[in-house]
């Protein structure tokens, strides 16, 4: 590697905690750089597969002291990775680039005179060809939105378990030809004009394009971070004869911010498909998405010989209901209270209680370590955590098309209703640079510790002023529009400007750049090498949840009720802002204990996974393997207590609620 970005500062510590670690640093030239002829590094762990002319032995393996010692660099990314990330921006592109106009193709019927679907020259309105109204449009958006993030809890396991991510995403990229040219078929005039006989294609294009995006969504990211080269951090001597102190999470942030910012520069293709549909037609706005897409095929068939070999190590899930089993067998309860309940699955104590096997009857081996449970209870203790951004989408713009048709209901002096939505995107490709090159240098700097919990915190509660925003909107509309409280189909719009709609999502768009991006991150770091595909699609399958409420209420989302979707999910997205900064707000002093217990037990050679956990929600996976839900008592026992027992820091209520489920969530349970 050898290139380097931007420095990060190390925390500050008391005066004479300083004093004492500063006996421990190296020597200091007149450069202000360390002295590496002062610097031993004899008890090191070495990577050999590094060396250079300048690192003869390798990297060596950096230590806690280490960050405090030497300069704090991060990693550009390597070619592969960015080959990945314009492999991600052209598939957003086109995926956002379809949806941003799926709305109003379904939606609006054919402007006057038109056969195309666009708006003929000297005409005011918004381009529309299928005219099936607003809860149909919703309803199919919805349908997209809920399958692209199902599919990635299939696209994750087959990458995990049998295929590896480079193959599933390939498989998902030819699947997203076709679904292309279903959407450009649909679009034909001749197709148009026949009404009915273009919901066909539609329809088909929706199924395929979700299926695309779940193969390739789920393992892209994880893909692009696989190719950082280091496992941790690292020292490497420069040119200059300065040793530097490769941080690797640091490293992580940065490049999935950049993946992030990426995906909302690809988005700017709505841009294109809204004035295409509007000004020529649905065919050319489908055909653009398509064109975008061979990008995909291009950087994907590119980087293939640029990237690390991988071979699928099986899914982790098999053995985590394994011992899940031996953990529910017998009082589990009484276990669970004295905090026994996962030690009970290790080999050493099952083997103590004259249990050899995993299955005494076929004699299969226990093939778990102590380690492994470990990390799946640290994995359990984060199960809720995701389950919070089901909340947090229905606020960011998670209302389907109802943004839209806000939009058309007001005056936009012949903007596509559909164009305000890129200010989401506009707004989060400004963002992500200053956030990650001036506001977080700058706290750093003044020794302001912005944690992951803030970042979230701060996220969830942009998000929730947004839907506030766009509730007192609704009513201004509803009191200045002629229809009154039915003013979405008005053929008179409001006097409004609709330019008020960038406020939304504005705000969301800042609330991403926060929480999502923090979220994804988590999502990767935390995972076993064996489940980074899974865990990040149960991260999105929060979104498949959104979306499915979203669609559940989509019957109400007519006027002249309008206003109350909005307020409720504002209040919703404040609450759960508070909780989540309640009950993690020692979520930085969880993860540094995690790390030094997955470190040491790595250096012990306890563990194959090196002692690594993951993030997981519990309650959906049940959803997702129903085989082992075994009754409605026993799936809602289960989940309620592992919800409860296992938050970090819980504060006395809950710690209340833990003590009843333990002692009145008893329920009869058949043993297998």
């Amino acid at each position: 590697m050898g290139f380097f970005t931007k420095n990060n500062d190390s925390d500050t510590k008391s005066q004479s905690e300083f004093a004492e670690s500063e006996k421990h640093l190296p020597a200091v030239n007149d450069l202000g750089f360390v002295d590496s002829s002062s610097v031993d590094f004899e008890d090191r762990e070495y990577f050999p597969e590094y060396a250079d002319e300048y690192n003869p032995a390798g990297l060596a393996m950096a230590t806690a002291q280490d960050k405090k010692a030497y300069r704090n660099v991060t990693t550009r990314p390597t070619l592969a990775a960015m080959m990945i990330l314009i492999c991600e921006f052209a598939e957003r592109g086109s995926y956002y680039g379809v949806q941003g106009i799926l709305t109003n193709f379904i939606m609006r019927s054919l402007p006057e005179g038109s056969r195309t679907g666009r708006v003929m020259p000297g005409k005011n309105g918004n381009a529309g060809a299928l005219g099936l109204g607003l809860q149909d449009a919703n309803a199919l958006v919805m349908l997209l939105q809920f399958l692209a993030y199902v599919m990635p809890l299939v696209g994750g396991y087959l990458a995990d378990d049998r295929w590896g991510k480079f193959k599933t995403i390939m498989i998902g990229v030819w699947i997203g030809i076709i679904s292309h040219i279903l959407f450009i078929i649909a679009a034909l005039p001749p197709v148009i004009a026949k009404g009915q006989a273009a919901m066909a294609p539609t329809v088909l294009g929706i199924l395929s394009l979700a299926v695309c995006t779940g193969f390739i969504k789920a393992n892209l990211l994880p893909l692009m971070l696989d190719q950082y080269p280091y496992r941790t951090n690292v020292l490497k001597k420069l040119p200059t004869g300065e040793i530097v102190y490769i941080d690797r999470d640091a490293s992580m942030q940065t490049l999935t911010m950049i993946f992030y910012w990426c995906i909302n520069i690809g988005a700017f293709l709505q841009i294109a498909t809204s004035y295409s549909a509007k000004d020529v037609g649905y065919w050319l706005a489908f055909l653009c998405p398509g064109i975008m897409y061979c990008i995909v095929v291009i950087a994907m068939l590119f980087v293939r010989p640029h990237l690390k070999p991988e071979v699928p190590q099986g899914s982790i899930l098999k053995k985590l209901f394994q011992v899940l089993k031996v953990c529910l067998k017998g009082n589990w309860i009484k276990r669970l209270k004295n905090k026994e309940f996962w030690s009970y699955a290790y080999p050493t104590n099952m083997n103590e209680r004259g249990e050899f096997f995993m299955n005494t009857k076929k004699q299969i081996p226990i093939d778990w370590t102590e380690q492994e449970v470990r990390d799946y209870k640290s994995t359990l203790t984060q199960c809720t955590m995701f389950s919070f951004w089901v909340i947090f989408n229905l606020s960011d713009s998670g209302l389907g098309s109802t943004l839209t048709a806000q939009a058309g209901a007001m005056t936009s002096k012949g903007i596509p209703n559909d164009f305000f939505n890129n200010f989401n995107q506009i707004t989060i490709v400004a963002a992500i640079p200053i956030l990650d090159y001036a506001i977080y240098p700058l706290l750093k700097k003044m020794n302001i510790n912005f944690k992951q919990v803030h970042k979230i915190f701060l996220g969830f509660m942009l998000a929730a002023c947004a839907s506030m925003v766009s509730a007192i909107l609704q009513w201004r509309i509803y009191q200045t529009s002629p229809c009154g409280y039915y003013a979405t189909n008005c053929d008179n719009p409001s006097p409004l400007t609709a330019w008020y709609e960038i406020i939304n999502y504005g705000l969301c768009a800042l609330g991403e750049c926060f929480c999502m991006t923090t979220a994804y991150e988590l999502a990767y770091t935390r995972a076993p090498d064996n489940a980074k595909g899974l865990i990040t699609a149960l991260f999105l399958f929060n979104s498949a949840i959104s979306s499915a409420i979203s669609e559940g209420v989509s019957g109400a989302l007519v006027d002249p009720n309008l206003i109350w979707p909005f307020t409720g999910i504002a209040a919703a997205g404040g609450f759960c802002a508070i909780v989540f900064l309640v009950v993690y707000w020692n979520l930085d002093k969880t993860i540094e204990r995690e790390t030094a217990e997955r470190e040491a037990s790595r250096l012990a050679g306890s563990s194959p996974s090196v002692g690594r956990h993951y993030t997981f929600f519990f309650p959906l996976s049940s959803f997702c393997f129903p085989r082992f839900c075994f009754d409605a008592n026993f799936f809602v026992c289960i989940t309620s207590i592992l919800y409860f027992s296992f938050l970090p820091s819980p504060s006395p209520l809950l710690s209340k609620l833990q003590n009843f489920l333990v002692h009145r969530c008893t329920v009869p349970y058949p043993r297998t």
